[in-house]
């Protein structure tokens, strides 16, 4: 039992304890007597250098309690799975505990708190979102600064991601001819699913997410670094409900084996494993969102003081990119698909192709799927790959994720010949705005949308949307006059497969 005079003696970067959840770990030490004991030198590797997120949080909150940084971005079982017991050094004595839990109920609450708390209480009512851009809207008011900034921010100037949205205008549907009203239309929940959300618990946790998903009947995809254990999601849904994992293979084959082990043995049924966020992008928004929450507390921006910063210090990373610095930077087709081949019998989805290119390599080195994103926008490669190799379609499913606004963007996809569409902010600024109520809205909404333009476009159910339905108008033209009249010879219908 520590108390918290004892544990403050740690509070340099050569000496580091700090207190989570009424428990204190060892994050840096010099070896003194003592500490040596205490660790019985199990390991010397020094967490606070390895921690993903750089040392600068850690030692904000060296010598005491760091819980209401932690528990925010990390599921319960984190600490369990990732640092040694070594490093474990004991509970708090009943005072220390009881003298926590009063600094935490009497703290004052920042001004982004209390701005957060009027937002919630000025919501429109549930049933005058009409949109997910009605949603979104609502969710930036309430979401703390940090979590608006981690969920909306993007690489660099932003260029990509405004990209994908206007360049998936491009894709027009051919013909329309309307239904009956009689006609039932069909299997429409499972063309849509959640895809892997990370770090939900800025705002909440991911099985409310999962009930969501659970009463609307679509699929989620659980990212590996998911802010719930995967064993709390997985009991968040029955038995019936299906879902995925979202792999970031850690650079260590052994810790990634793990993981997967442990996904298989819950009972996922499928791993996506993500390709194309080796690198950490450079999301500004997100890296700066801790120097405006400090200004707002200050009242007056931070000014420059000459000779600061010259010495350098940890590499500025954001919440995004904390998230993915453990990841393998050295995965190819050749030895990292046939790895996972002989790790795991579930599926295998590549996530993040982005050419048609990659998109075929997928495909001959017999993974069961594709998730498309990032760099060319989504549907735009999803387009390349049915007009150049058509053939694919028959061979692995496709998943395309990213680009979706409305319930239209999921039926040019699925013209296209995507197997899903998958969805990842909508959901999370509904959950942030209105809870699990607001993750069963935003299905309805997509639905009543897909429903509408499935019977413009003549199609009782998924099936008999076909790739002739869909085409493209080139972007120049669409500049040029957004409203003019596309003549016949620019609808190319698109090639089936050659069966």
């Amino acid at each position: 039992m520590w108390s918290l005079e004892q544990v403050a003696l740690h509070n340099k970067p050569s000496d580091c304890w700090v207190i989570i959840k009424n428990h204190v770990y060892v994050a840096l030490h010099s070896l003194t007597p003592v500490l040596y004991t205490l660790t019985q030198s199990q390991d010397v590797t020094d967490f606070l250098q390895e921690h993903p997120g750089g040392s600068k949080i850690i030692l904000k909150y060296a010598g005491r309690d760091a819980t209401s940084a932690y528990e925010p971005i990390h599921p319960p079982d984190a600490l369990e799975k990732n640092l040694p017991s070594s490093k474990h050094l004991g509970s708090l004595s009943a005072s220390a505990a009881q003298s926590v839990a009063n600094d935490q109920q009497n703290r004052k609450k920042t001004k982004d708190e209390l701005r957060v708390e009027q937002a919630l209480l000025q919501r429109p009512p549930l049933v005058r979102i009409l949109s997910l851009a009605d949603m979104e809207v609502v969710a930036r008011n309430v979401l703390s600064h940090k979590a608006e900034a981690y969920y909306s921010s993007a690489a660099d100037d932003c260029i990509s991601k405004c990209l994908t949205y206007l360049l998936a205008s491009q894709i027009t549907f051919r013909e329309m001819r309307p239904l009956n009203n009689n006609f039932r239309l069909q299997g429409v929940n499972t063309c849509v699913c959640l895809r892997a959300l990370l770090s939900q618990n800025l705002v909440t946790r991911e099985v409310n997410i999962s009930r969501g998903a659970t009463s609307t009947g679509i699929i989620q995809m659980v990212s590996s670094n998911a802010s719930n254990s995967y064993a709390e999601i997985i009991q968040a849904a029955p038995t019936s409900q299906p879902l995925f994992f979202q792999l970031y293979k850690n650079t260590n084959d052994a810790v990634a084996e793990k993981r997967i082990r442990e996904v298989e043995q819950l009972g996922y049924k499928a791993i996506f494993l993500t390709v194309d966020a080796v690198v950490p992008g450079n999301r500004e928004k997100d890296i700066k969102s801790p120097w405006v929450v400090e200004d707002l507390e200050r009242g007056t921006p931070k000014v420059h003081v000459e000779g600061e910063g010259e010495g350098g210090g940890d590499t500025i990373l954001g919440t995004a990119g904390g998230l993915i610095v453990k990841d393998d930077r050295d995965m190819t087709w050749e030895k990292t698909i046939p790895w996972l081949r002989r790790t795991t019998k579930l599926p295998i989805a590549i996530k993040g192709i982005q050419c048609v290119e990659d998109a075929v390599l997928a495909v001959e080195a017999g993974v069961d799927g594709r998730q498309l994103e990032y760099s060319l926008p989504p549907m735009e490669v999803l387009y390349r790959l049915r007009k150049q190799r058509p053939d694919v379609f028959d061979k692995v499913e496709v998943y395309i994720d990213g680009g979706v606004k409305r319930g239209t963007d999921v039926l040019k996809a699925l013209c296209l010949g995507a197997t899903a569409v998958g969805l990842g902010r909508p959901f999370l600024y509904a959950q942030s705005a209105y809870g699990e109520a607001g993750v069963v809205k935003i299905v309805q909404i997509l639905e009543r949308e897909i429903v509408t333009g499935m019977r413009g476009l003549g199609a009782a159910c998924v099936k008999d949307l076909k790739p002739e339905m869909a085409c493209q108008v080139p972007l120049s033209r669409l500049i040029a006059d957004p409203f003019q009249q596309v003549e016949r010879v620019d609808w190319e219908p698109l090639p089936r497969a050659k069966l």
